[in-house]
């Protein structure tokens, strides 16, 4: 239920369950079964992704819709709690939707998943497949007016609001083909005699793979690392945000873009990529004679960025507690196996009382955040610091958020309205904290 497909698809306003580990498919007879149950193609099924169980059958369901009442709940809450709250949106769409939901802000999106879209990824791949800078810096060109109209729809939609866009995160190889995949075909094309040159293609593009595949890629060549390694990635991202954001100040509306760079560890890192940041603000406001404001800033998702919130602060304009990685990386779990293989085992034991991917982990992960919050604005005492992981959707962490003393929680689009009822709760609860 917190894996990252899972999280993905509850932004969209899916239902998704992963990990059903019990579950045999057959694709060449169309069925799955689970111990003598049989489920074939065109049966029924329901997903619950809140619980993670999946029903035979059709369960009746009501569409989910804000009554009047519901609505004069919020607003009185909204008149009662002091934490802002935020949405993670990736589309004009998810924003609009999360402005319609109550939403002050987009507290994080994801630029990965607009590489992802059909008619730009082979474009992604001759940047990943490039032979040097030159190459990689013609996909580039092609990619920036792409990303341009992505900020340009975001940015629009929530017009006067903040807008946290995170720079490429993920690995580069998650957007080549998979490995397996490739020698199928290779082997196909070799049984049926297929195309000497297609063959060699689809070899040099296994070998790239294969070149670029990690042992452990959740703790690899991913994040800022790729913005050290290949510093033009991150100009090009940044160019395309700035030359949407004076594209908007020229049509009369107010952007307000805040540029947050992912999986920092150390102040030097922050800083190299902060000055490649301001560098492109700088020509594209040089060049289009158009003047915007923006900010820097940076995810807390390491322990080793939590423990030297001190010293990035100095470089941030604001912090971004990533708590989905923040919470695998203190507590050394993998978000998809653990859940699948021995959360529950830890629960039952009372080793943890809570499953720590969807309820904020206090004691560990907490500590990591409260240090964090003290040192940053020891160096900074306005700092502004939010959370984006699914955890800002959850009413526990969000209590939790509110007696560090955060300025606003973020979580996905369809969570907003809990968000907002949980942070006037915790206000509530934290009466001294009131204004």
């Amino acid at each position: 239920m917190t894996s990252h497909a899972a999280v993905v698809a509850r932004g969209m306003g899916k239902p998704c369950v992963c990990g059903c580990e019990a579950i045999s498919i057959d694709y060449e007879k169309n069925i799955f079964s689970i111990e003598d149950l049989v489920v074939r193609k065109g049966d029924t099924i329901s997903v619950d992704g809140s619980t993670g169980n999946v029903i035979l059958g059709e369960v009746p369901m009501l569409d989910p819709e804000l009554s009047s009442e519901f609505k004069q709940l919020l607003e009185w809450a909204d008149q009662i709690r002091t934490l802002g709250v935020r949405a993670n949106a990736d589309t004009p769409q998810d924003a609009a939707k999360s402005r319609e939901f109550g939403a002050e802000g987009i507290g994080l999106t994801r630029t990965e998943h607009m590489f992802m879209a059909q008619d730009r990824l082979p474009i992604v791949q001759e940047m990943i497949l490039s032979a040097g800078k030159p190459e990689r810096q013609v996909a580039l060109d092609k990619l920036l007016p792409m990303q341009q109209g992505d900020f340009y729809g975001i940015l629009k939609a929530m017009d006067g609001l903040p807008v946290t866009i995170r720079l490429l995160d993920p690995p580069l190889h998650e957007f080549l083909p998979n490995a397996e995949e490739l020698m199928v075909e290779i082997t196909r094309l070799r049984l049926t005699e297929g195309s000497k040159a297609e063959i060699e293609k689809k070899e040099e593009l296994l070998r790239k793979v294969r070149a670029l595949s990690e042992v452990n890629p959740m703790l690899g060549h991913r994040g800022c690392r790729l913005g050290i390694t290949f510093p033009e990635i991150y100009a090009m991202q940044a160019r395309a945000i700035f030359l949407a954001t004076a594209q908007l100040v020229k049509e009369g509306f107010n952007p307000v873009p805040e540029v947050e760079i992912p999986l920092v560890i150390d102040l030097n890192e922050l800083s190299i990529l902060r000055q490649i940041i301001v560098a492109e603000a700088e020509e594209v406001m040089k060049k289009t004679g158009i003047s915007f404001h923006y900010t820097v800033g940076t995810m807390i998702e390491i322990p080793r960025a939590a423990l030297l919130a001190d010293e990035l602060a100095q470089s941030a304009d604001f912090f971004s507690f990533g708590t989905n990685d923040l919470t695998q990386t203190t507590l050394g779990f993998s978000r998809d196996d653990a859940e699948g293989k021995f959360i529950q085992a830890y629960q039952d034991r009372k080793i943890l009382s809570d499953n720590p991917f969807m309820v904020l982990d206090r004691k560990g992960v907490g500590k990591l955040m409260k240090w964090a919050v003290e040192q940053g604005r020891k160096t900074t005492p306005d700092l502004l610091i939010g959370i984006c992981g699914e955890h800002g959707g959850e009413p526990s962490s969000i209590e939790f958020c509110q007696e560090l003393g955060l300025d606003y929680v973020s979580c996905s689009t369809f969570r907003v309205p809990i968000a907002r009822l949980a942070a006037a709760q915790a206000a509530v609860n934290n009466k001294h904290q009131l204004k």
